[in-house]
This record gives structure tokens, C-alpha cells and sequence, in this order.
């Protein structure tokens, strides 16, 4: 099978916009999390988020489109015009072989909610006529697709966190199907009243008020983890067409497997060692050839130790470098998973494996080798980076430098 690589990437974090700007906030450390500042959160018992803060969507798309659209649609816009951009694709010209496919947690719930309280408060004269899909899951697919007039494989998978690598994935099928490109990854955001209530439901989001130790995966100190918004959009196209176009190749998508758990309450464990197994598979990977691990991070106890017995049970204790830059930028729901694979993707090409910021009392019986307070070098030639999704999904995906 002829390899699938990534040719463009668009980035939109809260401790950065753009690639660049994202990958230097990572490497110093500097993070994305704060006080929630888009509505006031003094009533909810988790108050921190990673919001993007320096995004103004009118510098970035054209006026039509703001009225129609949820701020999670306006990211994804703007990482797609950047990713294809990236690519030096000429989207005037793109046949009927280009495609989408992107992932949602929930679609625009900050759109939602709003039409919802005018129906409420006002009636439904009141109601914008774009809510028929504004808050919808697939609504980013269909706006990067008409924006971009994309008429190839067209697509939405909702997994929660997971999602956005499964995307990746059914994306890269679709590619090695014969699609000339793909526009994939994922921008989440449910940071809104009705977003959060529903997130503190699930009794996973920290309660901690200090964004220096409100989220810190597989420490002693774990209390949940601090939501976020954002995420990554990239093209996907065949090697030897990115080659002869010859265009810059951030990275190949090398491998992909997913599990699901058994119900909690069944005294089954986790299965997240079956995707992972079979993300080495589908890559041609022995687990020794792993140089680092962009962990799913949960910062929920038991979930963390589920992850650390996965790692041990695949690789052996202490056996591989993990790490998870998202301590800076909170969980991202489906846009975590396409912004750790291409932060693994550039980290592979720079030989650097980024720290996990803030955290530094990893609990004992979890065998994992955590890189803490400094970036750590590197000269391996792949990465595997898990997501897990709310319900039980696991996904893991294995990149490989090009």
C-alpha cells in the first residue's frame, strides 16, 4: 500500500493560532488555559478552560459567513483555508476526488443554546434560519466542503475525543481508495453554559481554579481535566503525488487501529491494548520502534491508570518516552487527536519531545516514562498517539517521520 502523508496543516489552539506559533508555545511551555471568559462561569463548579482568545473571525473569513456559523465552524474554516494553503493546493481547480471528513462532539452548541433561548424568550420568529445546521455534527464537513467546493468523499465521525483520529483514519482510506486529497482532522468547542453543564455531567472536569494544577494526568494530585477548544485541520494526499508535486511532507499516517470498552460496570477492563496492537500492525511497527507516546491523558485516576497499565502491558515499564502537551491547552473533545498528530509530527522532524507541562508527582505504580519539565531529544522515527472518547471508544494512530 502506497503511503498516505500529511502536505498541509492548520492549527487553532488556545496557546496559539497557526502552526508555528502553536509549536513554540508548546516547547516554552506557555499555556492556553485560564479563566473562562466568553460567558460568566461563577455558578459552575469548574471554571477554567483552554479558550482560543486571539482568534477574530472577521480577519480571517468573509462576512457572509459569520451569521450562519458557531465559533467551532469559524475555527475549522480558517485551519481548512491554512491547511490547503499549506498544501500549495489549488482549491479554483480541485477535482471531483477532493474530499472532507471531520469529526464532532456536539456540534455548535454556542449557536444552540443561543437560538434556543431566543425560541424560548422571544418565539420562534425570533430563531435564526442557519440553526437548521449551524449546531449540527457534520455542519463542519459541509461548510469547509462548499467553501472549498470539495465534491469527493464527504463525512462526520463522532466519537468524542476519539473522533478526531478516527476521522484522520477513514480519511486515509479514503485516499489509499484513490482521492487525490483529503481534508481532514477536527476543531471542537462546547465552551458555552449548555456545553459545560453538560462536560461537568460526566463528573471527569477538574474543579481546581489554579491553571498551573487544575489538570495534571497520571499525578498524584489528578482531579479531571480542564476542557479546551480548537483543534487541527490537515491534507492528506498520496506520496508519490505530494513527491511530484513536490511540496513539503509533514509526516506519513502510518497506522490505525480502535477498540471499544465493555460497560463499566461489567468488571471487564479496558481494551485499549487491542488498538494499539492493532495501530502496530496496520503500521508494520514492532512496539521497540515507538519513540515516544502522545498519551490520551485523562487525568482522571482510574482512566490514567488504565492508560499506564495499556503502555506497560504493550511496551514494558518505563519503556518508552509519553508525554501530553494538551496539559496546556485542556482536552479539545475530537480536535485533541489531529493536534497531537501533528505536534508528534513536527516533534519527530525536530528530534524534540515536548514536556508535560505542570505536572511532576507521577504516581508511583504507574510505569511509564512521563517526560517532565524540559523537552527531551530524540532520534526516532515514529510516534503512536491514543485518544479516548466519553462511552468507551480508544483510538491510536501511529505517525511516522518522512
Amino acid at each position: 500500500m502506497t503511503a498516505t502523508v500529511v502536505t498541509g496543516v492548520g492549527v487553532v489552539a488556545p496557546n496559539g493560532l497557526g502552526l508555528q506559533r502553536y509549536w513554540d508555545a508548546v516547547l516554552h511551555r506557555r499555556t492556553g488555559i485560564g479563566p473562562i471568559e466568553r460567558f460568566d462561569a461563577s455558578a459552575f463548579p469548574s471554571r477554567l478552560a483552554g479558550e482560543v482568545t486571539d482568534f477574530v473571525a472577521k480577519d480571517h473569513l468573509p462576512s457572509r459567513l459569520l451569521p450562519q456559523t458557531d465559533p467551532m465552524t469559524r475555527y475549522a474554516l480558517a485551519a481548512a483555508d491554512w491547511a490547503i494553503r499549506d498544501a500549495a493546493a489549488d482549491d479554483s481547480a480541485f477535482p471531483l476526488s477532493v474530499g472532507v471528513v471531520t469529526a464532532g462532539s456536539c456540534g455548535g452548541f454556542n449557536f444552540g443554546q443561543r437560538e434556543l433561548q431566543n425560541l424560548w424568550g422571544k418565539g420562534p420568529d425570533y430563531v435564526s434560519a442557519y440553526m437548521s445546521f449551524a449546531w449540527f455534527y457534520a455542519v463542519n464537513s459541509g461548510q469547509i466542503a462548499i467553501r472549498h467546493d470539495l465534491r469527493g468523499p464527504v463525512g462526520v465521525m463522532v466519537a468524542e475525543q476519539a473522533g478526531g483520529l478516527d476521522a484522520i483514519a477513514h480519511a486515509r482510506r479514503k485516499v489509499t481508495a484513490g482521492a487525490t486529497m483529503m481534508v481532514t482532522g477536527a476543531v471542537d468547542s462546547s465552551l458555552c453554559p449548555y456545553g459545560i453543564a453538560a462536560q461537568v455531567s460526566s463528573g471527569r472536569l477538574s474543579r481546581g481554579d489554579d491553571p498551573t494544577t487544575a489538570y495534571l494526568p497520571f499525578d498524584l494530585r489528578a482531579c479531571g481535566h480542564v476542557p479546551g477548544a480548537g483543534g487541527a485541520i490537515v491534507t492528506l494526499e498520496n506520496v508519490v503525488r505530494a513527491r511530484r508535486r513536490d511540496v513539503r511532507v509533514y509526516g506519513e499516517i502510518a497506522g490505525y487501529g480502535a477498540s471499544f470498552d465493555p460497560p463499566p460496570d461489567s468488571g471487564r477492563g479496558s481494551n485499549l491494548c487491542r488498538a494499539i496492537e492493532a495501530a502496530l500492525a496496520d503500521a508494520g511497527l514492532d512496539a521497540s520502534e515507538v519513540a515516544v507516546v502522545f498519551a490520551d491523558a485523562a487525568a482522571v485516576p482510574e482512566l490514567d491508570a488504565a492508560e499506564a497499565a495499556a503502555l506497560e502491558a504493550v511496551f514494558g515499564p518505563h519503556a518508552v518516552p509519553v508525554t501530553a502537551p494538551k496539559t496546556l491547552t485542556g482536552r479539545l473533545c475530537s480536535g485533541a487527536g489531529p493536534l497531537d498528530v501533528v505536534t508528534a509530527m513536527v516533534a519527530l522532524h525536530e528530534g524534540v519531545i515536548p514536556a508535560t507541562a505542570n505536572v511532576s508527582e507521577v504516581v508511583p505504580d504507574f510505569a511509564i516514562d512521563l517526560v517532565l519539565a524540559e523537552p527531551r531529544p530524540t532520534t526516532g522515527h515514529a510516534a503512536l498517539v491514543l485518544a479516548r472518547g466519553f462511552g468507551g471508544f480508544n483510538s491510536a494512530m501511529i505517525v511516522r517521520r518522512a
